[in-house]
């Protein structure tokens, strides 16, 4: 095989065997050098064997300096009953010159976010990773990634993110901006034939769910709901089975594959045959960890976020409140 062959972090998984995060996360720590074609990462053959080498013999070719010689804070029960050591939600680092600014996160308004900061900030290499809110901060705490979005309901409080990051960022200074609010509820099929109107309804006999990944937004908001509402989950029809984001789940309801699922109200006006029963307003907020080193692209994100232009791009997007919209909901 050709000395220029060169491969995608899809196929970096493929051979190895392993997670596309997992590809990500050796990159980030400087064990599986890299480059970026247009937004694509990728790795040379020659870097991949010498990563097989390294690892057979068991040396690492890691920079000690890229990586956080820590394990992330025990998650109590209540988020999820998620294992922070299986999820990770790792991003790529380049072996190029300039500095990656990995932005985690799965809604769109990030992919837009990251173009206004590339045109901002012509040495920094925005970057996208897409994981659920929980997994994202855990990747913040473990240095992973750069800026993080969240969405997660406390139950006890009606709270969104404070307390989840507050107990995920131990020892961490960060800063919480926000950057939209949006309507969350549940899918239902047209004409809502099963009369679903409250999240007391979703124990009706015969219903079928289809539920979101662990570690999700929309997954923590369901199962805080459970819990206030004393539902067991494990009565639920399809609740383990699982897709990975709102229009995923939005098709199986459409389909007649399920009954119910839980999502936002953007993706139920992009696919034929749902119906949505608005249920809570939700916040969705940007954290990030505050250093000397990232004071320029912290205050080119907030200037971004309060700048009309991004406001009037995001504001085309239907179901997006941005009233609140660059504003610093909170500062360690």
């Amino acid at each position: 095989m050709s000395d220029n062959t060169s491969y995608t972090t899809e196929e970096i998984a493929r051979l190895l065997k392993i997670s596309k995060l997992k590809v990500y996360d050796l990159i980030k720590k400087g064990e599986l050098p890299s480059y970026r074609v247009g937004k694509q990462m990728r790795v040379d053959q020659s870097d991949l064997e010498a990563y097989k080498q390294n690892t057979r013999s068991g040396v690492s070719t890691a920079n000690p300096t890229t990586i956080m010689g820590q394990t992330p804070p025990a998650i109590p029960l209540a988020f999820s009953g998620t294992n922070p050591a299986q999820m990770p939600a790792q991003s790529p680092h380049l072996k190029a010159v300039g500095h990656s600014l990995v932005i985690t996160g799965q809604d769109m308004s990030l992919d837009i976010l990251a173009t206004y900061l590339e045109r901002a900030l012509p040495t920094e290499r925005p970057l996208r990773s897409y994981a659920g809110s929980l997994d994202s901060l855990i990747a913040m705490y473990k240095g992973e990634s750069d800026i993080v979005s969240t969405h997660l309901l406390d139950g006890d409080t009606g709270e969104y993110n404070l307390p989840y990051i507050r107990k995920i960022l131990v020892g961490c200074s960060y800063v919480v901006v926000r950057l939209l609010t949006r309507s969350a509820g549940l899918y239902v099929q047209k004409g809502n034939p099963r009369g679903i109107q409250e999240w007391s309804h979703l124990e009706q006999d015969g219903l079928t769910l289809i539920n979101r990944e662990r570690g999700s937004g929309a997954r923590v908001l369901l199962d805080e709901q459970l819990r206030l509402h004393g539902i067991p989950a494990a009565s639920l029809s399809g609740y383990k089975n699982e897709e990975n984001s709102h229009l995923a789940v939005a098709g199986k309801v459409a389909r007649g594959e399920a009954d119910v699922a839980i999502g936002t109200e953007k993706a139920a006006k992009i696919v034929d045959g749902v119906d949505f029963i608005p249920m809570i307003q939700e916040c969705y907020d940007l954290v990030m960890i505050k250093k000397p080193e990232h004071e320029q692209w912290i205050a080119a994100v907030i200037e971004i976020l309060r700048s009309p232009a991004f406001q009037n791009e995001l504001g085309s997007i239907h179901g997006y409140d941005l009233t609140e919209t660059g504003t610093i909901i909170y500062e360690t």
